[in-house]
């Protein structure tokens, strides 16, 4: 594993545990997300994932989400010798900024982690998400995300070294 995505993995779980452990933090929410996308790359038709969400509030409008799951990028070749579908753990931490006063409606969100990747070929990779959503204040959460992964594959793999696509994600979220 590379000394950069270390650093990243290393960074996301002290980002966690900082805000786990203060005294004067919020009781975090927890967000359960399934993501449905389109592959920004010819080599897969669709990708499917879930994903669960720490999200620890700073203030009514600022939040530090930390995010783990599984995405699935599905190969467009259906022959059996040579499909090489993808899937990857992601791991990463960023920053969600409401636009609305209350906490909720539209948000900007940006996160940086790592890809774990866990297909044949597959290796870790770093991931950057940016996002727009609309959360409710019933705990519903409406996202649109892009989702690169620099270096998901190893350079003796058929398929492009880079992945990302374009997911739609649908999430309950609910404080703990």
């Amino acid at each position: 594993m590379k000394t950069t995505t270390k650093f990243l993995a290393t960074a996301a779980a002290a980002v966690a545990l900082f805000f786990t452990t203060s005294v004067n933090a919020q009781k975090p929410k927890l967000g359960i997300g399934i993501n449905a996308g389109i592959p920004t790359t010819d080599q897969y038709n669709f990708t499917l994932g879930a994903d669960a969400r720490l999200q620890f509030d700073v203030s009514k409008q600022i939040s530090i989400p930390v995010t783990v799951g599984y995405t699935h990028f599905f190969s467009k070749d259906n022959s059996p010798e040579i499909k090489q579908d993808y899937g990857y753990i992601p791991v990463k931490a960023g920053v969600k900024v409401f636009l609305n006063e209350t906490g909720s409606g539209l948000y900007a969100l940006g996160e940086l982690g790592a890809a774990f990747g866990v297909s044949d070929q597959a290796k870790t990779g770093f991931l950057y998400s940016p996002a727009v959503g609309y959360a409710w204040s019933s705990g519903l959460d409406l996202g649109v995300k892009y989702e690169g992964i620099s270096s998901a594959r190893t350079a003796t793999s058929v398929y492009e070294k880079n992945v990302s696509h374009i997911a739609l994600r649908l999430a309950y979220g609910f404080k703990l």
